[in-house]
Order: structure tokens, then sequence, then C-alpha cells
């Protein structure tokens, strides 16, 4: 049976967003769909009735208007899931892509709560999606190492201010993901270094410790787990979900 609840997803129209979007859909949920193309959400909502595409720049303030203006009921949850558009390392970065990181990670997500907030009810949850970037950045993540690393910081603020309201906080921090867009960019490392495509591949999955990416439908079932009640015991936590990619102990 349809929920009377609501998910909102921001970035649902990226890989990881739209596999979400979809499941969360399929569970009856009313999912308002937030991304900035409008095509790309048309085609999304062509999947299910109960998907709500709402065209928004979570980069802008105007975001938290226009996500409010697609909510009339209680919010089951608010999912952040806005990838970045920055690259490169504290050498070769323009320092003004760092604070472009920041305003969609960090302040996005702050939008994202500030569309919700009202909606939110003893019970709902309220998740990040950030990076174990965050934890273990490498010597070309300047962008989404920092921004990472500021977002855990934001979602445990988050966690103190609404878990006495009810609201659970979540953070999950994937690391890489079995995703066309990165077998693309392997594609390109090995073109560009005179590697086989295998062996580049092969790098990624050394890093982990169960031989094997995670998949987008891995990251949407965690997401899923979350709506469960049981989930509070993860409130205030940052869950691994990289495949052992995360080696330190603390």
């Amino acid at each position: 049976m349809p929920s009377q609840e609501t998910c909102v997803v921001v970035g649902a129209t990226g890989a990881m967003g739209s596999t979400i979007t979809e499941r969360l859909a399929g569970r009856g949920y009313r999912v308002v769909a937030v991304a900035r193309g409008a095509d790309d959400l048309d085609k999304l909502a062509t999947s299910s009735d109960r998907i709500v595409p709402c065209v928004a720049d979570i980069a802008s303030d105007d975001a938290v208007e226009t996500i409010r203006g697609r909510l009339d009921g209680p919010v089951r949850m608010a999912l952040f899931a806005a990838g970045l558009p920055v690259r490169g390392s504290v050498d070769s970065i323009e320092p003004s892509a760092l604070a472009l990181a920041a305003d969609i990670k960090v302040s996005g997500t702050v939008r994202l709560l500030h569309a919700v907030r009202d909606h939110l009810r003893v019970g709902s949850s309220f998740i990040a999606i950030a990076g174990s970037l965050g934890w273990e950045p490498g010597p070309l993540d300047a962008g989404p190492g920092t921004a990472n690393a500021a977002l855990f910081n934001l979602m445990r603020q988050i966690s103190r201010l609404y878990g006495p309201k009810g609201v659970c906080a979540h953070t999950i921090a994937p690391g890489p993901i079995d995703t066309p867009r990165l077998r693309s960019l392997v594609e390109t490392q090995a073109a560009e270094t005179g590697r086989d495509v295998a062996d580049v591949w092969a790098g990624y999955l050394a890093k982990t410790s169960l031989g094997r990416l995670p998949t987008l439908d891995e990251i949407a079932w965690l997401v899923d787990m979350l709506l469960a009640p049981e989930a509070a015991v993860l409130h205030g936590a940052v869950v691994a979900a990289d495949g052992g990619v995360r080696h330190s102990i603390i």
C-alpha cells in the first residue's frame, strides 16, 4: 500500500541517487526527487508515479523554498546524495573550487535541512552521503576530502540538535562504487597512462578487503535499511560502506 509519507532525495538523477529514488518509490513512498536537470528528472519519473520531480540547484538558497513547496505532509526521510564536480590536488585546484565544494556538500545539506525541518517527525531520518575521502584523502583529493570531512562534522552537529526531537541523523561514507562513471574513468586513466584497463581496475579492487567494489544496489539497500526503527542505534554515526577500503582502527 502506498505510504502517505514523503522521502526527499537531493541528487536524484545521479547514478546513486536514481537507484535510491527508485528503491524508495518501489517501497511505496512518495519521493520528491531533487536535481538541476528537468529532462533527467522527467525520465526518472517515468519509472514510478510515486516520484515527484523537483528542479532545484542545491548550491543556491532558492532551493529551500522550491523543495519546501513540494512537501505537503510528514517527511519520513531526507537524503543528501549530490556529487561534487571538483577534483585535483592542493597544487592544482583553484582555491575558489574548495568554496564550491563546501557550498554543495555542506551548505547544500543545510539547505535540505531548512527545506524539510518543519515536516520532520519523531521517527524521521536525515541522511547525508559523504565519502571515505573525508577520513583518508589521497594526494589528489583536496575538494572531496575537505568537503566530506566538513560534512562529517556538520552531520554530528545535526545529530546533537535533532536527536532529542526524535529525528535520527545518519552519515553514509562509501568508497569507490562500481558505477558506469567509474568504469569510464578507469578507461580514461588506462588510455592516459598506457596501462591495461584490467590493471587499472585491479588497482581499485586491491584497496578493498572484500575483493570487489560495492554496488549501487547495495548502497540503496543500506539507505532502505536505515528506515527501520532499529536503525536508531546508528544515530549520529558514520556508516562505512566501502568494501573495506578504510583501514584505520578508529
